[in-house]
């Protein structure tokens, strides 16, 4: 086997069962690092939940009001479920963060 043939061998097993296999743990434990959420992320959740609820309030008072002024008006199946709302208004007092943490493994 002459010289370039030689490289060209040991290059390949080298790459085939050192540097594959390192690549593919490289990536496996970036992920696991990385596979929970930011305090950032989980504070923009946060955000977002609470807007949620707002906006969902408010639709449920315009359907009220367009439901009181014009009497063929039937509101969403969202107004069936106030005791619901309430229930889950008292939830959002409790951080997201505890509600969604993740193990880590």
């Amino acid at each position: 086997m002459n010289t370039p043939e030689f490289l060209i061998a040991v290059t390949a097993i080298l790459t085939l069962f050192v540097g594959l296999p390192w690549l593919v743990f490289h990536y496996i434990t970036q992920w696991k690092k990385n596979g929970t959420l930011t305090m950032e992320d989980e504070n923009l959740l946060d955000e977002l939940h609470m807007l949620a609820r707002r906006l969902e309030d408010r639709m449920n008072t315009i359907e009220r009001i367009v439901a009181a002024d014009s009497p063929g008006f039937r509101p969403s199946l969202r107004d069936d479920h106030d005791e619901d709302l309430e229930l889950s208004r008292a939830q959002t007092r409790e951080p997201l963060t505890t509600r969604t943490r993740r193990r880590d493994h």
